[in-house]
């Protein structure tokens, strides 16, 4: 157990992304804080899950666009660990086109702003009252997690997607991926982990892409080099690396998207020549 003895904080283990993240870590020996804010289903499943595991794991509700809720977070983490090894920094929320149309439409009210406000400004919150308990730690790591859609936007085949608020706000993570980077110094790594469609995550089993046609899923397929979706495990074993094995990485941004973002432009046969 390569983590044993450490501490990581991980927001939206409720979910299945996080959840596989979550399950890694606790799977190499480290304790975890699982905060929860909705989706009460899926965090009775996650406790009864940990708990059956035998997890060391501090869980409660917080809701994490709201700073006074986050160091109150930071006092129970402190009371009970003492220091924090690990942010996965993973929260956010996207409105999908496909879904919720136009942020025109009245039942959007709100929407841009929950969608920058989660996405961004809540890691920007989680990063800075983690840091002193971080800093606490003989060494640390944060992994920011973001979205191709900072690349493409609400264009090509992922169009239906990616909405512009939360497009926009994962375009900012890495301005501060590479700040934090800067600003934790020596003892503590900074990185970016940036998903491309990844099932239960814009990918297969989310509502979204329940709504979209067979013709405009082979178009996502066809887009991607891969060819497929990612997969939950494999984001949680990007994420172990980056957190434990990425030891002289820091301030950098590893996509993990099946080749999406490179998918929109095909390699042909070299020309004869004129000479």
């Amino acid at each position: 157990m390569k983590l044993r003895g450490t501490t990581a904080l991980v927001p939206g283990a409720s979910r299945p992304v996080g959840r596989a993240i979550a399950r890694k870590l606790a799977d190499e020996g480290a304790s975890l804080v699982l905060p929860h804010h909705d989706w009460p289903e899926s965090t009775s499943e996650m406790i009864e899950e940990f708990n059956l595991r035998g997890t060391t794991f501090l869980s409660f509700a917080a809701d994490l666009t709201k700073e006074e809720e986050i160091k109150a977070m930071m006092t129970k983490v402190e009371s009970r660990f003492g220091r924090l090894h690990y942010l996965v920094n993973n929260i956010e929320r996207g409105g999908m086109p496909i879904v919720h149309g136009a942020y025109t439409h009245t039942h959007n009210q709100g929407q841009w702003d929950l969608e920058v406000n989660t996405t961004l400004k809540s890691k920007w919150l989680l990063f800075h009252h983690s840091l002193p308990l971080l800093r606490k730690a003989d060494s640390a790591a944060v992994v920011n997690i973001s979205s191709i859609s900072a690349v493409v936007g609400r264009s090509g085949p992922a169009e239906l997607l990616f909405n512009d608020g939360y497009s926009a706000a994962n375009r900012g993570i890495s301005s501060f991926t590479e700040t934090w980077a800067r600003e934790a110094g020596s003892d503590i790594r900074v990185n970016e982990l940036m998903l491309g469609l990844i099932r239960n995550r814009h990918g297969e089993n989310t509502r979204g892409w329940s709504t979209l046609t067979e013709t405009d899923k082979n178009r996502l397929y066809d887009h991607i080099l891969l060819g497929r979706t990612g997969l939950p495990n494999e984001v949680a074993d990007a994420v172990f690396f980056l957190l434990h094995q990425a030891t002289y990485m820091t301030g950098s941004i590893l996509r993990l998207d099946g080749g999406y973002v490179l998918g929109g432009e095909k390699t042909g046969s070299l020309p004869e020549g004129i000479l």
